[in-house]
């Protein structure tokens, strides 16, 4: 068990923290331990890329520790009435929709190695910048209304943008292996 996996397990267990620190309204102590899971994601990404601790292991956890923490924050928030509904429904269905690809073509043997794509690194920091501003104005009673909106609106269409990209990919990979065109 390397550092880096360490660090990422340790980010995981953080998220019922956050979730229950979220929906019981201590949004300072959330506020924080965002903060902490943000800056544990650089330190071990940074450690394994420039220690030579890189792993299958962490290459499936990282962003794993990822999509749990920033889907569990969406839902905390969502149920809260702090996030629109139809951020959350996006955010989540693109999420359950990948991972259901992915398991599909792992059943019919055919297997995708999921890269990321630019869209969706682009993605995946909006949607850290909303959850962030989010908490933040909670924590500190900032009015931040119209950033978030504004936000949330460019989530909600880099979520569908990203979205309908991977399932261009996997249809096009499933495609390829299950009739034989080229």
């Amino acid at each position: 068990m390397s550092l880096p996996n360490m660090i990422t397990i340790g980010r995981i267990l953080l998220v019922p923290l956050t979730v229950w620190l979220i929906i019981t309204g201590q949004f300072p102590a959330a506020f924080l331990v965002f903060i902490v899971a943000g800056i544990s994601d650089a330190v071990d990404g940074f450690i394994a890329k420039h220690f030579g601790q890189t792993t299958e292991l962490g290459a499936y956890l990282d962003p794993i520790a990822d999509k749990l923490l920033l889907v569990s924050i969406y839902i905390s928030l969502g149920f809260l009435n702090e996030l629109p509904p139809w951020v959350v429904i996006l955010v989540v269905s693109r999420d359950i929709l990948i991972i259901g690809a992915v398991l599909l073509s792992w059943l019919v043997d055919k297997p995708v190695k999921v890269q990321p794509l630019v869209v969706s690194k682009i993605n995946t920091v909006a949607q850290i910048v909303l959850a962030c501003l989010v908490l933040a104005a909670l924590a500190f009673g900032l009015a931040l209304n119209s950033v978030i909106l504004l936000c949330a609106i460019a989530v909600g269409i880099l979520t569908v943008l990203s979205g309908a990209a991977y399932m261009r990919e996997w249809l096009r990979h499933m495609a390829n292996g299950l009739t034989g065109s080229p």
